[in-house]
């Protein structure tokens, strides 16, 4: 069985598991880890990573970050001028995190995602040297009244979370699933 079958199997049995109501929003993240190489195989397979949710009696809405600085970027009066000068964007980048709270929010309104509902959150990758994955699950985390499941290519160790394997990791009260360990 290759690792994102694993992945898939160690979280059907984690979602299986009956809901605590007085979760804090930091533990009803759940990060699904796996390695930065398997990106395609998962998007292939995030189907079913829904089918597993749903049989077990969850709600499922997919939230994508992959386009979503691209079309923020794009938007912005100055985007020509970013293009040719992308140092000045860091002043800009906080304006970004708040471009995906704003655009999350909305999806969730729009879709109605409610108590029993799993809101995954796919892209993570594409915010590297961005903003801080940390950072946007520090601030859509809150929102999701079910569970946040962040597909998270990258690895976890000691307690520690590292995006694409590139940054100093940092501690989170998410649950972790991988492919090499049960939960």
């Amino acid at each position: 069985m290759n690792r994102v079958r694993r992945l898939l199997a160690s979280y059907g049995q984690f979602v299986e598991v009956p809901w605590r109501e007085d979760a804090a929003a930091p533990q009803r993240v759940i990060f699904c880890v796996y390695n930065e190489n398997e990106e395609l195989r998962l998007r292939s397979k995030v189907d079913e990573f829904e089918i597993v949710t749903r049989n077990a009696g969850h709600d499922w809405q997919l939230f994508d970050l992959t386009d979503t600085f691209a079309i923020w970027l794009s938007s912005q009066r100055y985007a020509e001028k970013y293009f040719q000068q992308p140092s000045l964007l860091v002043t800009l980048l906080p304006q970004y995190l708040s471009y995906i709270e704003d655009h999350f929010r909305a999806f969730l309104l729009e879709r109605a995602a409610g108590g029993n509902c799993v809101v995954a959150l796919q892209g993570v990758g594409s915010l590297f040297g961005l903003v801080k994955a940390k950072a946007v699950v520090d601030r859509l985390a809150p929102m999701v009244e079910g569970r946040l499941v962040v597909f998270f290519p990258g690895t976890f160790e000691n307690n520690n979370y590292r995006l694409l394997d590139g940054y100093d990791g940092w501690n989170y009260l998410a649950v972790p699933i991988t492919a090499d360990k049960e939960v």
